[in-house]
């Protein structure tokens, strides 16, 4: 049989939870015995999938998986920073595992995600402009090479999103199969036509099965998770799959070892080939246009409206509470935004030729020391002195 490909993404992410005055994460007693939820999670995610064993019927360790070399995913910034200086070991593996995806197949497993995890749809196009080129250029400088993909924030998306995306170079993104009119024969990529005659791969992963391994008992047995792959790949060439990344271990105990395992025997089989989606599009390109249903995400079956609207996604369903709070919440955030924003930019052209491009251009120097900064972005400032650079970091923070 010829072999077919299967891609498993993983999303890796944790909101900041740095305090800002100290840039320290404060204990956290409801991750105990850990000393905050950061460390927690490291523990039962981050390193088990890096470091994954497979155990034989007698339970011994027969190997050791870094996963990461043979499923796709993503990696918060914010949580990358985090983990390059409090778990620094498990850091190099993320990143090693990228490299060595790279030397196997040409395409690296590690794809971008826009620098904070903000709701696209919702936001103006210059944050969207922003957002994806703080991401680009923290993956530039993380991984030493240009990003072929990138994850959207709980998948959210919309024409203009793309459109961005498209214009920084992003080749293809992942989304669910509720977010296009129909998914595309033979599991392969989609192609949404933008406007000015570009383009977008678009990979829609398999629904009801990365539903079971995110939620249900897949995870219990990786044979079975298999054979259910296998029966799913019938009639087709690529099959995607797409989850938490902390599934695997943090929400489901023991499920990178499950990950682990799979891979391992699917490594068996001469039909299968496990791969990021870098690899699958360019062995398998797009060849149908595909309509978006937008605005759309992963999590919200009324579009984005759970970050705007008490549109009924909540915790606890069967509890008779309100969210109209987002509503009020949301417009009071947007109006601080915007007077910030007329704040930078008036106060910004004082001291930058053109303020947006010096704030496009702070993201590949992002967590830098502030001698780093000043001098990366020399090139864009039209005043200079100690109090003009100080104010210009400022300014540029506060964006």
């Amino acid at each position: 049989m010829p072999r077919r490909s299967v891609v498993v993404h993983g999303h890796f992410y944790q909101p900041p939870r740095e305090d800002p005055w100290t840039g320290r994460v404060p204990r956290q007693a409801s991750a105990a015995p850990f000393h905050d939820w950061n460390h927690r999670i490291h523990d039962e995610c981050y390193r088990a999938v890096v470091a994954a064993r497979v155990l034989d019927a007698e339970g011994r360790i027969t190997e050791v998986v870094n996963t990461l070399e043979w499923i796709s995913w993503d990696a918060g910034p914010t949580l990358l920073e985090w983990m390059a200086r409090e778990a620094p070991r498990t850091y190099r593996r993320f990143l090693e595992a990228d490299a060595r995806s790279v030397r196997r197949t040409g395409h690296g497993n590690a794809i971008a995600t826009p620098y904070h995890h903000v709701i696209l749809p919702l936001a103006s196009r210059r944050d969207k402009v922003t957002e994806v080129r703080w991401g680009i250029a923290d993956f530039r400088r993380r991984f030493g090479r240009e990003p072929e993909g990138m994850w959207l924030p709980e998948a959210a998306v919309d024409t203009e999103t793309l459109d961005v995306l498209a214009r920084e170079g992003i080749t293809f993104t992942v989304l669910g199969p509720g977010q296009v009119e129909r998914t595309p024969e033979g599991g392969l990529p989609g192609r949404i036509d933008l406007p000015g005659g570009r383009s977008i791969a678009v990979f829609v992963y398999d629904g009801p099965l990365s539903h079971d391994v995110a939620f249900g008992a897949v995870l219990r047995d990786s044979e079975a998770w298999l054979e259910r792959m296998v029966a799913a790949l019938e009639g087709r060439q690529v099959l995607s799959l797409a989850t938490d990344g902390e599934t695997f271990g943090h929400h489901h105990r023991w499920g990178e070892m499950a990950l682990a395992g799979l891979l391992v025997r699917a490594a068996a089989r001469e039909d299968l080939r496990f791969e990021g989606f870098g690899a699958a599009l360019a062995r398998t390109p797009p060849r149908e246009t595909l309509r978006l249903v937008e605005p759309s995400s992963w999590s919200c079956v009324h579009g984005v409206d759970r970050w705007r609207t008490d549109c009924g996604c909540k915790i606890d369903p069967s509890r008779p509470t309100s969210q109209a709070w987002r509503a009020e919440l949301r417009q009071v955030l947007e109006g601080l935004a915007e007077e910030l924003h007329r704040r930078f930019e008036r106060e910004g052209g004082e001291v930058f030729r053109d303020p947006w491009s010096a704030r496009d251009a702070y993201g590949a120097v992002l967590g830098a020391t502030p001698a780093v900064q000043a001098e990366a972005l020399a090139a864009h400032r039209s005043a200079t002195g100690e109090e003009a650079d100080a104010r210009a970091l400022e300014l540029l923070e506060m964006e």
